[in-house]
């Protein structure tokens, strides 16, 4: 007897962003950050000045600077420390590296990543997307756009949210 083939699972569907995207970061209060989206990196990254390790109630955080939005001041952040890593830095050299996991919205869409902590002074974007929370969040890059998504909504409807 031939078995029928089960239905195949309906997934979300990937949505295009451009090259460039304004993200919020809720979990840090970034707001209107302007994005690189790359796919030639695997872990997102975000611009991380004076990183100092500390612990609360046996938790391991990371308090760091991070520029205004002005680029004239600076914001004192933490976060959870949710691994640290050995990741390949833009000249392809190894740097061992604080992660954080934090939601990140993109249009009407939010979801769980991870980002390492990286001096990006030199670069001109503050934080970079990569493939695994492209992944995550099932978007797709068309190159040649910019901002495809508008600006972050702060109120994100439950089938917007990504599940992990």
């Amino acid at each position: 007897m031939i078995k029928a083939p089960s239905q195949p699972r309906s997934e979300p569907p990937v949505r295009c962003v451009g090259w460039r995207e304004v993200v919020e970061l809720p979990d840090l209060d970034i707001k209107k950050l302007r994005a690189k989206i790359d796919s030639g990196a695997r872990t997102s990254a975000i611009h991380a000045e004076n990183q100092e390790i500390f612990y609360r109630d046996d938790v391991k955080w990371v308090r760091f600077s991070f520029p205004s939005p002005d680029r004239k001041g600076r914001k004192i952040l933490e976060a959870v420390v949710s691994d640290e890593r050995k990741i390949k830095n833009t000249g392809g050299v190894p740097e061992q590296r604080v992660i954080i996991r934090t939601n990140l919205m993109v249009g009407s869409y939010r979801a769980k990543v991870d980002i390492s902590l990286a001096d990006r002074k030199n670069m001109e974007f503050d934080l970079i997307l990569g493939r695994t929370a492209l992944r995550v969040l099932r978007l797709m890059i068309n190159p040649s756009r910019s901002f495809l998504m508008g600006d972050p909504v702060s109120k994100v409807t439950q089938k917007h949210a990504v599940n992990q």
